[in-house]
This record gives structure tokens, sequence and C-alpha cells, in this order.
């Protein structure tokens, strides 16, 4: 396909200069589409369509008329990122997340960060993840956020930021692996011309760090994935990481706290002890003792149980504090403060709006900027002010007067663009990234993510959820060109 009439427009595009030439160590990509008809390039996508449909890789959109099963969105044109360039963001994703874990123990603990006034205690009194419950919580090697998804953007000066951290209950490593197994089938001709590192890894990886926090030293702990069930959007992921990992997929109603205060499953053979909850339900949906009463989701002891040491939980109850937009304005200053060390990765610039003078910038710059309310996930809540109606940025103003501590604001990523098969023509589009951090007995990063893309044409919403689709990232360690 021609790429001539490319339309970069003035945005900064990862694979093509503004003059549409390839960027170096791309050029083999650039002359596999060139020479590509789009007949060929609609053969492959049909033939990745079908593997998702015979894979059954899907996700669940909630909405008023009810929770709908899509197939995974996927583009077949892969995403190329340089290995000098990833190594510097490997090294900035694991100093970052072992600051936030230092974070998160100080709170539930010394909280030396708020006694040196770096970090305001009003923001934990009023946080929304915050769970007094884990108070004095030490978990195994201090780690609380065992595995992290943080997003990263691209702006138009071509520099990698850091949009926000996800500590909770991170979504989308399946998507990440599924999405290598595509483009092996629709790209094999690429994986000879270029060596691209492997992420195939993850669940070992993810294995050994679950087996690092496991309360009894074995080789093989019994690890379980635990999720709210088959309704749950991110259900196919829950079951992909059960298997994977060798480990048992339960509900809450699977597992019992004996009178020992250990774990245990139930099987046709008998209880069985539980040492490894790798849970993706939520906080307060975890154990009906101690938090919703009405809670049929969790496990009723099993924090009992994790405070005592008979169980470990990854990620740890209470790591959400973590997962917050406005704590995410403070990372850089915890960085500094913990590890004593320069951010190497960059935050986007953010205005708090718990701050008098910095709430009064933003009401007065509402057009120009996006305001985000601090708990939401998904893109939900988002106001993107050049984009929003009279009436949106009032009532964005409203609620931001009503508030301030729920919101910040933060100026337009325009995100950067990358080739993308839309309709018969390859044209850019806005992409994010999600690469997935692993922290136990050691940190390891995958060689690549979760590359999410905004599918309509000159959206910045790249969420499934929301319309988005995705890539596969390919990190390249050296070019054969």
């Amino acid at each position: 396909m021609n790429l001539d009439q490319y339309p970069i427009e003035g945005r900064f595009d990862e694979l093509l200069t503004p003059r549409l030439k390839a960027r170096p160590g791309f050029g083999r990509l650039v002359a596999t589409l060139e020479g590509l008809g789009y007949k060929e390039l609609a053969a492959r996508r049909r033939d990745a369509e079908q593997a998702i449909s015979t894979m059954g890789i899907t996700f669940t959109v909630y909405s008023e008329a009810g929770n709908i099963d899509r197939e995974w969105p996927y583009d077949v044109i892969p995403r190329i990122i340089l290995n000098n360039e990833w190594k510097r963001i490997e090294k900035g994703l694991i100093q970052r997340l072992t600051a936030l874990n230092m974070f998160i123990s100080d709170v539930y603990n010394d909280r030396k960060i708020i006694r040196d006034g770096i970090f305001p205690e009003y923001i934990l009194s009023t946080s929304k993840n915050f769970r007094s419950e884990c108070i004095g919580m030490k978990p195994p090697m201090g780690v609380w956020a065992h595995i992290c998804g943080t997003d990263l953007v691209r702006d138009n000066d071509g520099v990698m930021y850091v949009l926000e951290d996800n500590l909770r209950v991170p979504s989308g490593v399946s998507y990440m692996l599924e999405n290598r197994r595509l483009t092996k089938l629709t790209f094999p001709e690429l994986f000879e011309d270029y060596s691209i590192r492997n992420m195939d890894g993850y669940t070992v990886q993810l294995f050994d760090m679950l087996s690092s926090i496991s309360p009894r030293p074995q080789d093989y702990p019994e690890v379980v994935v635990l999720t709210p069930g088959i309704y749950n959007s991110a259900y196919f992921e829950h079951s992909f990481l059960a298997h994977q990992l060798g480990a048992e997929l339960v509900e809450g109603s699977d597992l019992v706290v004996g009178e020992d205060d250990c774990v245990y499953m139930k099987t046709i053979d008998g209880l069985v002890r539980v040492d490894v909850v790798y849970r993706r339900v939520d906080d307060l949906f975890l154990d009906p003792e101690v938090f919703r009463k009405d809670s049929l989701l969790g496990v009723p002891g099993i924090m009992r149980s994790w405070k005592k040491g008979k169980v470990a939980i990854a990620n740890a109850p209470g790591a959400g504090v973590a997962d917050d937009k406005l704590v995410y304005t403070y990372v850089p200053d915890m960085i500094r403060y913990y590890l004593g060390e320069e951010p190497l990765l960059p935050n986007v610039p953010s205005y708090r709006c718990g701050d008098d003078k910095q709430r009064r910038h933003v009401l007065a710059n509402l057009d120009r900027l996006v305001v985000k309310p601090v708990d939401e996930s998904g893109g939900y809540g988002i106001v993107i002010g050049p984009r929003a109606s009279r009436r949106q940025l009032a009532q964005a103003a409203k609620q931001v007067e009503d508030d301030p501590r729920n919101y910040i604001a933060q100026p337009v990523v325009t995100l950067s663009t990358v080739p993308t098969l839309c309709g018969r023509r390859i044209e850019p589009r806005h992409v994010d990234l999600r690469p997935f951090i692993l922290q136990g007995d050691r940190s390891y990063v995958t060689a690549g993510g979760l590359t999410r893309v905004a599918l309509v044409r000159n959206s910045l919403i790249v969420n499934s959820s929301q319309g988005g689709g995705s890539k596969d990232t390919w990190i390249i360690a050296r070019s054969r060109e």
C-alpha cells in the first residue's frame, strides 16, 4: 500500500518522519507495508479475526443495554520501539514501582513522608482507597503492589511520559500476549527480518514472583487466581492467566478459612491449603467480615489469614492507596525522597484542583485542559477541554468547585500516532502503551506492553471499553536491515 499520502498533519508519528521517511531501524516494516496491496493486508486481517474468534479472545463492555461480550479489537500492523530507548524506560518503571511500594508501606506504618512535609496528610484522610484495616501490615519484602500496569504516552516532543499507575487489579496482560501470537500468524516474515525481544516468559516470571511471597518456602506453592466470575469484563484474562500459571481459577465460594486461619481450596479430594491468592477482586469485595458485608465475591476471613501471615495476596489489600491520580502527581517527589534519585520517566505536568491557586488556573483555562477524576479508570469521567461543549465545560467547572480534591487537570497530550489499517487505507491513529512490572524478590518488566489504539480518527480515547483497539508492540533488539 502506498504511504505517500499518509496524513501525519503535524503529529509525532512513530514510524514515519514528517517527510514520510522511515525512522531509523523501521525501514523493513515500511518496505513490507508498501509492498503489500490492500487485498493482502485485508486477508491477513481476516486471518487474525478468525483466530480471535476461534480462540475466544473477548472482553466485556458494560452498558445500559446490558453486559456485551465482544471479540478483541486487534490491528495487524505492529508498533515498534527501539531497544536503546526501552532500556531507559525499563529502569524508570522499576524505579517508579520501587518508590510507590515504599510509599504504600510508609503510609500504613511510620508515615515519615507526611511528617517530613513531602506528602499532605489530608490526601490520605480523604482517599477512597486507603484501608485503615491495613495499618501496621508489613507484607514480605515490603512489597504491596506486586503487579503494576503503568500507562505511558508519547507527546509531540517525542518524549515518553507516565500518564498513570494502575496498582489495584491491573488488566490487559493477556491481550498483550495474545497480540504477539496473532502477529506471528499475520506477519511471520517480519520475525525473520527483525530480532524482536521475547515476551512469552511473562507468566513464568509471574509464577516465580508469586512463589517468592509464599508464606511456606517450597518450589511449587499452591497458587490460585481469584475471579469475581464469568460476568467480569476481564474474565477471559483471569481464565487465561490461571491456565498459563498452572493455577486453579477460583471464585470466593471455592475458598474457606479454617480454624487455623489458613486459606483452603475446596476440591473433590477435600481441602487443599492455598499459599498465594492472585486476586482480581477489588478490596471492598474481598472479605465480607471486614469490608462490604453483602459481598458474595470474596472469602470470609481472608484478611485475618493475610494479617497473620498464613496466606499471601497479590496485589496486597490497600495497595490502591497509590492508585490515585492525585497521588500520581507526587510520585516524582517520592522517588527523590525514598531513593535519592531523579525520576527517569517524567509525569505529564499536572494541576491539583485541591490547591486554591492551581484550581483557579484550571477553572480559567478549562477549554485548554483535560480534567480527570482521581479515582476513575477506563477513560470514564474525563473532559477534554478543547473538544468539550460549553455545557460540558460548565458541568466540569461545577464538579471541580464542588469536590476539588477529586480532580486534577493536565494539558492536552496529543499522543503519538502509528500506522493502522482503517478500512481500505493505512492511516495514523493515536496510541498509548501499558507495560507490566512485577516486583517480589526481584523486579521484571515486560519487553513491550499492551498498545491501545484509538480507532476513530483524531480521537484520543484508546480504551477498549470506549471503542479502542490494540496492537502488538515490538522492542527491536537489533535490526538486520
